[in-house]
């Protein structure tokens, strides 16, 4: 029976991994397969990253030895389920693509709309692509975890991406890896107090995962810091799109409102929410940063904006490249590996916005 080329290829990095270096012709007689075929997968291979070649041989990569390779890498299929590609979710794919690159993985991606409320079928959709295991973020909203108890029955691993179940709730089980947004905001707040304020306005969405507990924790970091908070602007998708940004008229009279009650310093999130304000609030006699500190939450579009935006950058590349090691472990030593729960610490990129002397992340 033929067997594909995933699982040659599997086989390849095998007997390079045993013996360090190897000619193709002598691959090809140890294998049993034509040596045209070893060619051409040596070839996708070396391209691809997890092996080399030379004047006729194969071998692994400088500094890498023989007979050790990362654990479940070679071979092994992840499927990756996002709510969307573009902006936040593009760095987490290309985290989670170079390190199955890396592994000598395959990475299969797939799309779980978050209009689609329906994350069982696209699960059941993407495990039809044959995969070993899976990283999934799905479309929680606060107060929904308990609904992901039946990614625990799934056939392969699963690590959860950006997300993670509610205590208590069976899928706290799974592996996760975040984003410590509750830190980001932190960060976001400690910085606007060290200028000086001692009042921040909130607005963000209520709609996702991350939008909780980016609230969340601006209660904490203002109960911690001694801020004065405000009722939480709420910032409320335009249109029937759920990642479309707000109402950027109706936003920008609010953030005026309560300026015109005191308040100097705004968080938002997201970028796309805030890149649209400083010239709408100039139009209401509120320039940033001389009359208002503004700060966005994600730092994917913030420094294309005038002026530049300080943003709170979630380590959005390194959550995929995480979420995928630890899968590949997981593949590995299967129950052996006690549940992972990761979060990785935001970073806080200081630009004009706040009228601070713009520094490198």
């Amino acid at each position: 029976m033929a067997i594909s080329a995933e699982e040659r290829r599997a086989r390849i990095l095998d007997v390079v991994c045993e013996l360090g270096s190897v000619r193709v012709t002598d691959l090809a007689e140890r294998l049993g397969m034509p040596t045209v075929t070893v060619r051409r997968d040596v070839a996708a291979l070396a391209e691809s990253g997890p092996l080399q070649r030379s004047h006729g041989s194969v071998s692994l990569p400088q500094g890498t030895a023989a007979g050790h390779r990362r654990p479940g890498g070679a071979g092994a299929v992840v499927g990756l389920l996002v709510p969307t590609v573009g902006s936040y979710f593009d760095e987490i794919i290309e985290g989670a693509r170079s390190a199955a690159t890396a592994a000598g993985a395959r990475l299969v991606l797939g799309i779980s709309p978050y209009e689609a409320r329906d994350d069982r079928a696209q699960v059941e959709r993407i495990l039809g692509s044959g995969i070993d295991g899976l990283l999934f973020t799905p479309n929680w909203r606060p107060g929904s975890a308990n609904e992901g108890d039946w990614l625990t029955k799934l056939p392969v691993p699963t690590v959860l991406v950006e997300r993670r179940a509610a205590a208590g709730a069976v899928a706290a089980d799974l592996d996760a890896v975040v984003s410590d947004h509750r830190h980001g905001v932190l960060l976001a707040l400690r910085h606007l107090a060290a200028l000086g304020h001692r009042s921040v306005l909130l607005a963000a969405r209520n709609d996702t995962w991350t939008a909780h507990e980016v609230r969340a924790g601006y209660q904490e970091a203002a109960r911690l810091l001694g801020l004065e908070t405000h009722p939480v602007v709420e910032v409320h998708p335009w249109g029937t799109d759920p990642m479309a940004p707000a109402d950027p008229e109706w936003l920008a009279d609010r953030v005026a409102e309560h300026a015109d009650q005191g308040v100097r310093a705004v968080l938002v999130h997201n970028d796309r929410d805030a890149i649209q304000l400083p010239p709408l609030l100039r139009t209401r006699g509120l320039r940033v940063p001389d009359d208002l500190a503004l700060i966005s939450y994600d730092d994917v579009f913030a420094s294309l904006t005038t002026p530049p935006l300080t943003a709170v950058a979630p380590p959005k590349q390194a959550v995929g490249t995480v979420a995928l090691d630890l899968l590949l472990r997981r593949l590995s030593t299967g129950a052996d590996l006690p549940a992972h729960h990761i979060g990785l610490l935001p970073s806080l990129v200081v630009r004009s916005s706040c009228g601070a002397v713009p520094t490198q992340r």
